[in-house]
């Protein structure tokens, strides 16, 4: 017995199966290529990410300016603090370990020592905003400084008490690149040392605009 071949049948299957083959590589075309996109993506923002650290104890020492047009000095690895009824300065050596150019946000300062596991990620709304933009070169030597400049405040008080008492203290840094994102958050430790300089340690990094690896 001769059965005929239904060759629309035949030829609907195939279409088909074809079909789905066509879908399966466009499928895996389409992951390896978002595969790809997302590590070109990494690859750039890894150029740009800044990361700040304490500079060498060797760096050149800096002459920094501030609104009221006084000055403060400080050497590599080290942080300054100048202290009066009106004013409280306070600058750090910095470094940028990064391959991109970082900005710096805001600082937050704690009149005590703080280790890296003491506290979670401090808050954004927590940090004092910067009054200029302060950038700090790729691979290079930079700077920050901050100011409490209301005697009647509680964070002042604080703060000169901490200071005058030659007690650790720690300042946290919010930065980011040059386009504002990758956003981290830096904890340095600083430790007294002699004549209102403090020895300055990087203790705890965190990332904000992206999964923190702990």
């Amino acid at each position: 017995m001769i059965v005929a071949a239904d060759w629309v049948t035949i030829s609907a299957l195939a279409t088909a199966f074809g079909t789905l083959v066509l879908a399966g590589a466009t499928y895996l075309a389409v992951r390896s290529a978002n595969r790809a996109a997302r590590v070109a993506e990494r690859t750039l923002l890894a150029g740009l990410r800044p990361l700040i650290v304490t500079s060498r104890l060797d760096d050149p020492m800096q002459k920094i300016s501030f609104a009221d047009q006084r000055y403060l000095r400080v050497e590599g690895g080290r942080a300054m603090f100048e202290v009066d009824d009106d004013a409280i300065l306070m600058v750090m050596s910095l470094r940028n370990a990064g391959a991109g150019v970082a900005l710096l946000h805001g600082w937050r300062f704690y009149p005590e020592r703080l280790l890296g596991t003491d506290h979670e990620r401090p808050a954004l709304d927590s940090f004092t905003r910067l009054t200029r933009d302060i950038y700090v070169p790729a691979r290079d030597l930079g700077f920050w400084q901050g100011t409490f400049r209301d005697p009647a405040s509680p964070e002042f008080a604080a703060a000169k008490a901490g200071i005058e008492a030659n007690q650790p203290l720690t300042i946290d840094i919010l930065y980011g690149d040059h386009e504002g994102g990758q956003r981290t958050i830096t904890r340095f430790g600083l430790l007294p040392h002699e004549g209102g300089v403090y020895l300055a340690s990087a203790s705890r990094y965190w990332n904000v605009d992206r999964e923190d690896p702990r």
